[in-house]
């Protein structure tokens, strides 16, 4: 089922942005990408559920998700993100028939999820099959039946605490923020985090401008 049966476009999407110069680089190993930006870069689905960013705006993306991400340098293209704000990234180093495949990047658990599908597989099978597998859509239902609002396009339902800090994985533990704060924080918040032995008491946290 193509993505667009399957998804209902929110009716307040942010201005599209048609631009496709960013794309330049990597349309040769994503077939049907440009084409399917041009009509959906900048819109949001479900209520906020899933979001795809400006094609203008990836690379800036890409760039403040490799602060959270480091070792992935030279290796991302963000095009979306979902309403807990987890990044969807194209994974130049792992490929399928010559076409990149799809990388999830979690700002709540500091980790990275391989996902067996390439762009186009990616929107118009694997989202569509293995929608809550993607996209967490009981959590989100959860979060919305517990009173909690969707997300507009700027923002994200993130982790009070994150769970990489022992967070709990549950809809107390969420709350509407902004979605660019909420990476810039993480990716500091990691930075300190990796490489400290488990069980590790933090004490202190200071968050830079």
């Amino acid at each position: 089922m193509p993505f667009d049966d399957a998804f209902v476009r929110d009716t307040n999407p942010s201005k599209q942005t048609q631009d496709t110069t960013a794309l330049s680089t990597v349309e040769r190993c994503a077939r049907g990408m440009t084409d399917f930006l041009s009509s959906h870069a900048g819109a949001s689905y479900g209520n906020g559920l899933y979001r795809i960013h400006h094609i203008a705006h990836m690379p800036r993306w890409t760039d403040l998700v490799l602060k959270a991400f480091p070792d992935f340098r030279g290796r991302l293209f963000c095009f979306a993100y979902d309403w807990l704000g987890r990044m969807f990234s194209l994974d130049f180093e792992r490929k399928a028939n010559g076409q990149f495949l799809v990388l999830m990047l979690e700002p709540g658990t500091g980790q990275a999820l391989e996902i067996p599908a390439t762009f186009m597989d990616f929107h118009n099978e694997e989202l569509v099959t293995y929608q809550n597998e993607a996209l967490a859509v009981d959590f989100y239902n959860k979060w919305q039946e517990s009173g909690g609002r969707a997300p507009n396009f700027q923002q994200c339902v993130g982790y009070r605490c994150p769970l990489f800090l022992n967070g709990s994985d549950v809809t107390e533990n969420l709350d509407v923020t902004d979605l660019e704060v909420y990476w810039s924080i993480a990716a500091q918040l990691l930075s300190k985090a990796r490489g400290l032995s488990e069980g590790t008491r933090i004490r202190h946290i200071r968050i830079s401008d």
